[in-house]
């Protein structure tokens, strides 16, 4: 799981909409993400149509969704929210580590994976790098990935999506390294990492890392067997 750095004194506050079908789960998740002075859970939803409905009118920086709910489930939650707004993160937080849950929600566009067996601090960091825009992977959840990517991949030339400099950057990112560690190892500031990276899901629109690297990979820009 890559951390999540801050480029500045006053971290910005990260407002949350947490998403279960169950309210003491909800409770639990609110008073444990309410410690973090820099979080504040600005609503909540028991289904995946009240998350999409809440979604819209709260405008979250980072949704923090379970899978198996009634009706609407998470992964079709996650696909309708994302389709609105590619930028906003979403934290699939939920017991299930099955392969078919896996791909289906990072397809849909989650940017992080977390099992609720995670610790405290674990989901802490995921909430802050998810909103910095990074990866946030359960140890479990990341093998699968590079397993199941190592041996699916289609090679395509990256010349008319990124730029040179962009296509480093996204392999540097790949590895799990933040803002600052990128910025030290390419010789460049952070504030230019955060502009190539901006670029770089524009480009291929899509709203985080996890996506970014992701595409990368399917697309044989990045090997994964290097991650």
């Amino acid at each position: 799981m890559s951390r999540s750095d801050v480029d500045t004194d006053s971290p910005r506050l990260i407002r949350l909409l947490l998403v279960d079908d169950h309210p003491v789960v909800r409770k639990g998740t609110r008073e444990l993400l309410e410690g973090g002075s820099d979080l504040r859970v600005v609503g909540e939803a028991g289904s995946g149509e009240e998350a999409v409905a809440r979604a819209r009118e709260l405008l979250p920086d980072v949704i923090l969704m379970d899978v198996s709910m009634p009706g609407m489930n998470g992964i079709e939650a996650t696909k309708a929210i994302k389709a609105e707004r590619p930028g906003v993160g979403v934290l699939v937080l939920t017991s299930y580590d099955d392969d078919a849950y896996v791909f289906a929600l990072l397809e849909a566009g989650a940017a992080g994976y977390l099992l609720k067996n995670a610790s405290e601090d674990d989901l802490l960091g995921a909430v802050r790098a998810v909103a910095a825009g990074e990866s946030a992977l359960h140890p479990s959840v990341a093998r699968k990935v590079l397993e199941r990517f190592s041996t699916h991949t289609t090679p395509t030339p990256p010349e008319d999506d990124l730029s040179p400099r962009e296509l480093e950057v996204l392999r540097v990112a790949a590895t799990g390294r933040t803002n600052k560690e990128i910025a030290r190892d390419l010789d460049i500031s952070p504030r230019t990492v955060q502009v190539h990276l901006a670029n770089i899901f524009s480009k291929l629109g899509v709203g985080s890392r996890t996506e970014a690297v992701l595409h990368g990979i399917k697309r044989g820009w990045i090997d994964p067997k290097s991650l």
